[in-house]
């Protein structure tokens, strides 16, 4: 119940949580800062463990230990607030005026407009609160933290022995917690309203600490659980932090009064449900009735509900059990259908009923799904990942003689040197190909009569391949042999299988690689490096002869060709000089002279063209002055005209 000092007056002297305020404030105080500064410590820690040791438990253990310490601090700090504003209200301040200072005129713009931006920042701080943005401050560091440490892919690693210590110092703070959270559950709710609150915080916090001292005591190198425990405890104080975080938004929409007593933000229905047994509705029965004044229990519908949930349980489970009788088969995939634990049909892609579990069940089996086996594999198989079609090739498909490969199975052959007999030794990959037989009898083989059907075929084709590789060479399985070895392995595999009743069918068997061990590689590379050397020499010679016959060719038409552009050339100049010597003979036949004197005029037309003329006439300025020429402008052997004239100056009359 809240209380507004304008309405009440002096009359909160007399309530049991406004005199205990201050001893309350003092205490949530004391309690925060300590709690605070664990939180401090084990963030610091857990840096320094991201640093050199990321794949450690101790990363998410301690984050999610910190991050709900940090919770209860921030549930503590909430309420020191409202017990602050109680302790105020029994003894009010009295203010004290502020002066107004006369501002000068010679205080300038800039001065007066950070005045008011401070002001306006003040004003929209005080409208917010700080308790809000605490709350909102905390919240979002939680929610930060525990999504740095949230990874749920971490190693099953071996603690040793400071998981034990680790374990033994989460147990004594869970226990002093413990001894806090009884005396906050214990407390009358008149003198401490916000005491039940911080006791489900202080439930949180207890519960990621024993949670996180299990997965110590635990963790091993076999075990996956507890790092995965370890990771998941950080889910219940990153619920907490989202609903503190959602509270301190939604509090900007609530009108703020300093003189009504503040309520306490940092309620959680999640840590309300942290009780036994649990009472979800319950509690939120309880929300619903002291903030909108709404009783279920009042409610009709909600009291038939509650009585008709029993039956209709029962008839939806009943329901539920019966279902289980239908069975759906994928398209890629059959079922055995067992009846009292007797096989009695096989049941294709599709639904099918049957008697419920578990009075009928279905084993599920492959329906023609091809897979690919091969006859060796290494200790530690690495997972299959489909390779980019635009990227490097993959490991599996290296086929270098000089290294070991993964699928690799050492075979003893036969060999001769001369007279006598011997044997040597080869790697191969030799793979198969199959798949479970399409018939019905086929699935009910391979389900009941084989326990492990790629162990099964793994064993038969290593005594097949030993039986047969006993009787060949190395230069036959290397050449000529190879071309059937693939499928008289295949052959004698099938039959095997067959004998045994195992329901498997080989589809194709590929020899992917037969070569010497790694240690022979240097000395067969050497006899093929020769062999490819003499190829690439005869290869290269060959080049270069069709090079040089081809560079002659060129050469030799080049010069037929420059021979028959001189020809064709000489031949036009002397048909146009010829064309050009006719043309003037029958023109000087039919003009005579004049053609010749034309002829003339135009070759001294074309040789006078670019030079520099001086015309000299004595008829020009009258009879009386002849033209005269100074010759004391001229010295000897100078000439009149520039030297670059390509003729003589002319003198016309």
């Amino acid at each position: 119940m809240q209380v507004d000092l304008e309405q009440e007056g002096t009359q909160v002297a007399g309530l049991p949580r406004f005199q205990l305020a201050a001893a309350q404030s003092l205490r949530l105080r004391r309690w925060a800062l300590g709690l605070g500064v664990l939180a401090g410590i084990g963030w610091l820690v857990a840096f320094f463990v991201g640093l050199f040791a990321p794949q450690s438990l101790w990363l998410p253990l301690l984050i999610n230990q910190s991050a709900a310490l940090l919770v209860l601090v921030a549930g503590l700090q909430s309420a020191w607030w409202v017990t602050q504003w109680r302790a105020q209200a029994m003894s009010p301040a009295i203010p004290v005026p502020l002066a107004e200072t006369e501002r000068s005129a010679a205080q300038g713009w800039y001065e007066r407009l950070l005045d008011r931006l401070s002001q306006r920042g003040l004003h929209l701080l005080t409208l917010i609160g700080a308790p809000t943005l605490w709350l909102g401050g905390w919240a979002l560091l939680v929610l930060l933290g525990l999504g740095q440490a949230w990874s749920l892919e971490l190693p099953a690693t071996a603690m040793g022995l400071s998981a034990k210590v680790g374990a033994a110092l989460a147990l004594l703070l869970a226990f002093g917690l413990l001894v806090l959270e009884r005396q906050l559950a214990q407390d009358n709710p008149a003198q401490w309203p916000e005491a039940k609150s911080l006791a489900q915080l202080t439930r949180v916090a207890i519960i990621s600490l024993v949670l996180g001292a299990l997965c110590l005591l635990f963790a091993s190198e076999r075990a996956v659980w507890p790092v995965r425990l370890a990771v998941l405890v950080g889910v219940l104080p990153g619920l907490v932090a989202v609903e503190l975080l959602l509270r301190a938004v939604l509090s900007l929409f609530s009108p703020r009064r300093d003189q009504l007593e503040p309520p306490l933000l940092a309620r959680s229905f999640v840590a309300d449900t942290l009780c036994w047994p649990p009472q979800p509705f319950l509690a939120l029965q309880d929300e619903l009735h002291n903030r909108f004044g709404i009783d279920l229990r009042q409610i009709w519908a909600f009291s038939y509900m509650r009585r008709a949930s029993l039956p209709v349980l029962a008839f939806v489970a009943a329901v539920g059990w019966l279902l289980t009788g239908v069975h759906e088969i994928p398209l890629q995939g059959r079922g055995i259908y067992e009846r009292f634990g007797k096989p009695v049909q096989v049941f294709g892609p599709g639904l099918h009923a049957g008697l419920p579990w578990p009075l009928g069940r279905v084993l599920n089996i492959e329906n023609g799904v091809v897979h690919e086996l091969a006859t060796s594999v290494g200790e530690n198989p690495a997972p299959v990942r489909a390779d980019p079609a635009e990227g490097p090739a993959p490991i599996t498909a290296n086929r270098l003689w000089d290294a070991s490969h993964v699928n690799d199975k050492s075979q003893v052959i036969a060999s001769s040197r001369g007279d006598q007999q011997s044997f040597q030794i080869v790697n191969m990959d030799v793979r198969f190909v199959y798949r479970i037989g399409l018939s019905d009898e086929s699935a009910l083989a391979a389900t009941y009569n084989s326990a492990d059907v790629p162990t099964l075929i793994r064993s038969t084709a290593s005594r097949i391949l030993v039986h047969d590789f006993a009787s060949r060479t190395l230069d036959g399985l290397l050449g000529e042999d190879r071309v059937g070895l693939g499928e008289e392995i295949g052959r004698a595999v099938q039959s095997d299988l067959q004998a045994l009743d195992s329901g498997v069918e080989i589809l194709a068997t590929v020899v992917e690689a037969i070569h010497p061990p790694a240690g022979a590689a240097n000395a067969y590379h050497g006899v093929q490096a020769a062999q490819i050397g003499a190829q690439a020499l005869i290869a290269r010679e060959r080049g270069a002869a069709a090079e040089a016959n081809n560079l002659a060719q060129l050469q030799a038409s080049l010069f037929r060709d420059q021979a028959s552009a001189n020809a064709s050339e000489t031949a036009a100049t002397a048909q146009a000089a010829d064309l050009r010597f006719n043309a003037e003979q029958r023109a000087y036949a039919s003009a005579g002279q004049a053609f010749v004197l034309e002829q003339y005029l135009g070759q001294l037309s074309q040789g006078l063209s670019k030079a520099k003329l001086l015309v000299l006439d004595h008829r020009l300025g009258g009879s009386s002055n002849a033209p005269t020429i100074d010759l004391r402008t001229f010295t000897l052997p100078a000439d009149p005209t520039p030297a670059r004239t390509l003729a003589q100056p002319g003198v016309a009359h």
